[in-house]
Protein backbone atom coordinates (compact mmCIF):
# COMPACT_ATOMS: atom_id res chain seq x y z
CA UNK A 1 0.00 0.00 0.00
CA UNK A 2 1.20 3.49 -0.80
CA UNK A 3 0.26 7.02 0.13
CA UNK A 4 -1.37 8.37 -3.02
CA UNK A 5 0.10 11.81 -2.41
CA UNK A 6 -3.12 13.38 -1.19
CA UNK A 7 -2.28 12.89 2.50
CA UNK A 8 0.32 15.02 4.25
CA UNK A 9 2.01 13.37 7.25
CA UNK A 10 4.37 15.14 9.65
CA UNK A 11 5.89 14.42 13.06
CA UNK A 12 6.14 17.85 14.75
CA UNK A 13 7.14 16.37 18.12
CA UNK A 14 8.60 13.08 19.28
CA UNK A 15 5.13 11.89 20.35
CA UNK A 16 2.87 13.23 17.58
CA UNK A 17 1.75 12.37 14.08
CA UNK A 18 -0.18 15.03 12.17
CA UNK A 19 -2.11 13.98 9.06
CA UNK A 20 -3.87 16.43 6.77
CA UNK A 21 -6.05 16.06 3.69
CA UNK A 22 -8.30 18.42 1.70
CA UNK A 23 -11.73 17.18 0.64
CA UNK A 24 -14.05 18.71 -1.96
CA UNK A 25 -17.00 18.80 0.42
CA UNK A 26 -18.41 21.04 3.13
CA UNK A 27 -17.21 20.24 6.62
CA UNK A 28 -20.69 19.26 7.85
CA UNK A 29 -20.57 16.32 5.40
CA UNK A 30 -17.01 15.44 6.41
CA UNK A 31 -17.97 15.55 10.10
CA UNK A 32 -20.98 13.30 9.43
CA UNK A 33 -18.78 10.85 7.49
CA UNK A 34 -16.50 10.64 10.53
CA UNK A 35 -19.26 10.11 13.07
CA UNK A 36 -22.20 8.28 11.47
CA UNK A 37 -21.87 4.48 11.28
CA UNK A 38 -23.79 4.14 8.00
CA UNK A 39 -21.33 6.57 6.38
CA UNK A 40 -18.18 5.20 8.03
CA UNK A 41 -18.99 1.74 6.65
CA UNK A 42 -18.75 3.20 3.13
CA UNK A 43 -15.13 4.32 3.42
CA UNK A 44 -13.24 3.39 6.58
CA UNK A 45 -9.96 1.56 6.11
CA UNK A 46 -7.74 0.66 3.19
CA UNK A 47 -9.22 -0.66 -0.06
CA UNK A 48 -10.34 -4.30 0.21
CA UNK A 49 -10.81 -3.92 3.97
CA UNK A 50 -14.29 -3.80 5.49
CA UNK A 51 -15.64 -2.11 8.59
CA UNK A 52 -17.73 -4.99 9.95
CA UNK A 53 -18.58 -3.45 13.34
CA UNK A 54 -19.11 0.27 13.87
CA UNK A 55 -20.48 1.31 17.25
CA UNK A 56 -20.64 5.01 18.07
CA UNK A 57 -22.06 6.73 21.13
CA UNK A 58 -21.40 10.31 20.00
CA UNK A 59 -21.48 12.25 23.25
CA UNK A 60 -18.88 13.48 25.71
CA UNK A 61 -17.79 10.35 27.60
CA UNK A 62 -19.40 8.13 24.96
CA UNK A 63 -17.37 5.37 23.37
CA UNK A 64 -16.68 4.09 19.89
CA UNK A 65 -15.58 0.67 18.66
CA UNK A 66 -14.69 -0.49 15.17
CA UNK A 67 -13.80 -3.94 13.88
CA UNK A 68 -11.98 -3.87 10.54
CA UNK A 69 -11.68 -7.08 8.52
CA UNK A 70 -8.67 -7.58 6.22
CA UNK A 71 -8.88 -9.50 2.93
CA UNK A 72 -7.29 -12.54 4.63
CA UNK A 73 -10.12 -12.60 7.20
CA UNK A 74 -8.06 -11.29 10.11
CA UNK A 75 -9.65 -8.56 12.19
CA UNK A 76 -8.40 -5.47 13.99
CA UNK A 77 -10.35 -3.91 16.86
CA UNK A 78 -10.08 -0.16 17.41
CA UNK A 79 -11.74 1.62 20.31
CA UNK A 80 -11.84 4.84 22.25
CA UNK A 81 -14.00 7.48 23.88
CA UNK A 82 -15.13 11.00 23.03
CA UNK A 83 -13.69 13.88 25.05
CA UNK A 84 -14.89 16.87 23.01
CA UNK A 85 -17.47 17.27 20.24
CA UNK A 86 -17.87 20.62 18.47
CA UNK A 87 -19.97 19.78 15.41
CA UNK A 88 -18.88 20.34 12.64
CA UNK A 89 -15.49 21.85 13.49
CA UNK A 90 -13.68 19.63 15.98
CA UNK A 91 -13.65 16.17 17.49
CA UNK A 92 -11.35 15.00 20.30
CA UNK A 93 -11.19 11.34 21.27
CA UNK A 94 -8.96 8.63 22.61
CA UNK A 95 -7.93 5.71 20.41
CA UNK A 96 -6.47 2.29 21.09
CA UNK A 97 -5.54 -0.68 18.93
CA UNK A 98 -5.02 -3.70 21.15
CA UNK A 99 -4.44 -6.02 18.16
CA UNK A 100 -1.14 -4.40 17.21
CA UNK A 101 1.56 -5.84 19.50
CA UNK A 102 3.75 -2.74 19.18
CA UNK A 103 1.08 -0.42 20.58
CA UNK A 104 -1.15 -2.81 22.56
CA UNK A 105 -2.25 -1.43 25.88
CA UNK A 106 -1.54 2.17 24.94
CA UNK A 107 -4.05 4.87 24.21
CA UNK A 108 -3.48 7.92 22.05
CA UNK A 109 -5.25 11.26 22.01
CA UNK A 110 -6.69 12.26 18.62
CA UNK A 111 -7.63 15.85 17.82
CA UNK A 112 -9.48 16.25 14.53
CA UNK A 113 -10.06 19.75 13.18
CA UNK A 114 -12.17 20.53 10.12
CA UNK A 115 -11.60 23.90 8.42
CA UNK A 116 -13.82 24.89 5.49
CA UNK A 117 -13.02 27.42 2.80
CA UNK A 118 -15.05 27.86 -0.39
CA UNK A 119 -16.81 24.52 0.01
CA UNK A 120 -13.60 22.56 0.54
CA UNK A 121 -12.65 21.09 3.90
CA UNK A 122 -9.18 20.54 5.30
CA UNK A 123 -9.17 17.70 7.81
CA UNK A 124 -6.20 17.82 10.18
CA UNK A 125 -5.79 14.97 12.63
CA UNK A 126 -3.18 15.17 15.37
CA UNK A 127 -2.50 11.90 17.15
CA UNK A 128 -0.52 12.18 20.38
CA UNK A 129 1.03 8.95 21.71
CA UNK A 130 2.27 8.15 25.24
CA UNK A 131 5.87 7.81 24.04
CA UNK A 132 8.14 8.18 21.02
CA UNK A 133 8.52 4.38 20.87
CA UNK A 134 4.77 3.90 20.47
CA UNK A 135 4.49 6.75 17.94
CA UNK A 136 7.30 5.19 15.90
CA UNK A 137 5.64 1.77 16.11
CA UNK A 138 2.44 3.31 14.72
CA UNK A 139 4.39 4.94 11.88
CA UNK A 140 6.15 1.66 11.08
CA UNK A 141 2.87 -0.30 11.10
CA UNK A 142 1.81 1.02 7.70
CA UNK A 143 -0.74 3.36 9.27
CA UNK A 144 0.08 6.18 6.82
CA UNK A 145 -0.78 4.03 3.82
CA UNK A 146 -3.97 2.71 5.38
CA UNK A 147 -5.13 6.20 6.32
CA UNK A 148 -4.26 7.53 2.83
CA UNK A 149 -6.33 4.82 1.15
CA UNK A 150 -9.17 5.29 3.62
CA UNK A 151 -9.19 9.03 2.95
CA UNK A 152 -9.21 8.34 -0.80
CA UNK A 153 -12.30 6.20 -0.21
CA UNK A 154 -13.75 9.00 1.95
CA UNK A 155 -13.25 11.50 -0.89
CA UNK A 156 -15.16 9.14 -3.22
CA UNK A 157 -17.98 8.72 -0.68
CA UNK A 158 -18.17 12.47 -0.08
CA UNK A 159 -18.55 13.12 -3.81
CA UNK A 160 -21.59 10.85 -3.79
CA UNK A 161 -23.00 12.39 -0.60
CA UNK A 162 -22.45 15.93 -1.87
CA UNK A 163 -24.25 15.21 -5.15
CA UNK A 164 -27.12 13.57 -3.22
CA UNK A 165 -27.34 16.68 -1.00
CA UNK A 166 -27.33 18.93 -4.08
CA UNK A 167 -30.07 16.83 -5.68
CA UNK A 168 -32.24 17.21 -2.56
CA UNK A 169 -31.73 21.00 -2.53
CA UNK A 170 -32.51 21.30 -6.26
CA UNK A 171 -35.85 19.48 -5.91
Amino acid sequence: MRNTGTLTVTTPTDREIVMSRVFDAPRRLVFDALTRPELLRRWYGPRAYHLVVCEIDLRIGGSWRYVVRAPDGSEMVLRGSYLEIDRPARLVNTAANDDCDAVAGSESLVITVLDEYAGRTTLTSTERYPSRRIRDAALNSGMEHGVAQGYDRLAEALATLDSQSSDRVAR
